[in-house]
């Protein structure tokens, strides 16, 4: 089995390569109208640029998972602030898409935690429908429409988790059918578990992105790994993708659901033992705090024990 990695957005051993810088609307209201469309811009041609430096990074080293920063374009979802963020830079998008093509790169976005279908309230459905919106124009003008995903969590129970469960999919009914396709949901630490998620997953025909260590912090009873990772597996079947993990570990027991800076392989290994007993390749985002340096050092780690080759930069076969 082959195990890609990848790491989220900005290349910390890179300098001043930020893809995510940004102004708040509050500063964007104390601007005249020509100072406001010069401040986007700039700001939006700085984050392509430093995407652009981050993706000729991983080539580099031969990274072949990269999650895109949803800061690319500053308010580009605020309800007040109505601008062309693609026109102006369709150059650097497609200079993008070309470098992520030739050296398939695998790329994918992760909306914010607001960006959720449970909600009882008509403007937060509203509000992920034009965060989703935002997502898969900006993967558009990139050329990977069709490739790109773009994950998010299913939400909050709002003090009863069926109704909750009920409204994401009366609420998924608003997603137009060609985002939806290139959607996947998240397990959570906090309220739907791994189970939850899947049950969800499998009625929708959405793939689960299994975060493993949420997966740690919010189980329940019966949830094995032996029984998540075939049913999770199977959720990516009707994709061109290999079935994707998120890794991280926990801070320290009393912020356990925090991200610690690097991967602890002790952590993991439960995770690898069951990969390994099914055999399929995976490809694994690595959500530590260090990023870049996080995943060079988890797949150094990995590949000095016995039964692991390293093929490539940040692939391994074991």
């Amino acid at each position: 089995m082959i195990i890609r990695f990848g790491y989220v957005a900005h290349a910390l051993n890179l300098w001043d390569a930020s893809p995510q810088k940004t102004m708040t609307f509050s500063r964007w209201k104390q601007l005249g109208e020509e100072e406001r469309t010069n401040k986007l811009h700039e700001i939006t041609r700085k984050n392509l640029q430093h995407t652009l430096r981050a993706l000729h990074y991983n080539i580099a080293h031969e990274i072949k998972l990269y999650r895109l920063s949803s800061s690319i374009v500053p308010l580009a979802t605020h309800e007040d602030v109505d601008w062309d963020y693609i026109t102006p830079f369709r150059e650097l998008y497609e200079e993008i898409g070309e470098l992520v093509k030739k050296h398939e790169i695998r790329t994918s976005f992760h909306p914010n935690q607001f960006t959720l279908f449970t909600s009882d309230k008509p403007h937060v459905t509203r509000n992920a429908v034009r965060d989703m919106e935002y997502h898969y124009s900006v993967a558009e003008a990139i050329g990977l429409a069709k490739e790109l995903s773009i994950n998010i969590h299913v939400g909050g129970a709002y003090g009863n988790k069926k109704e909750a469960v009920g409204r994401f999919h009366d609420n998924l009914l608003q997603l137009p059918g060609h985002i939806k396709k290139q959607m996947t949901l998240e397990n959570d630490d906090k309220t739907y578990t791994a189970g939850e998620t899947l049950d969800i997953c499998e009625q929708e025909s959405i793939p689960l992105m299994f975060d493993y260590h949420h997966y740690i912090a919010n189980h329940d009873e019966g949830e094995s790994l032996e029984t998540i990772l075939p049913r999770f597996m199977k959720t990516w079947d009707h994709t061109p993708h290999r079935p994707k993990i998120h890794v991280s570990s926990p801070k320290s027991e009393q912020a356990f659901r925090s991200h610690a800076d690097y991967v602890s392989m002790d952590f993991l290994q439960p995770l690898i033992t069951g990969l390994k007993r099914i055999g399929r390749s995976v490809d694994v985002m690595v959500e530590a705090k260090a990023k870049d340096r996080a995943l060079l050092k988890l797949v150094e780690e990995m590949a000095a024990k016995r039964g692991v080759k390293r093929i490539g930069g940040a692939t391994l076969e074991l």
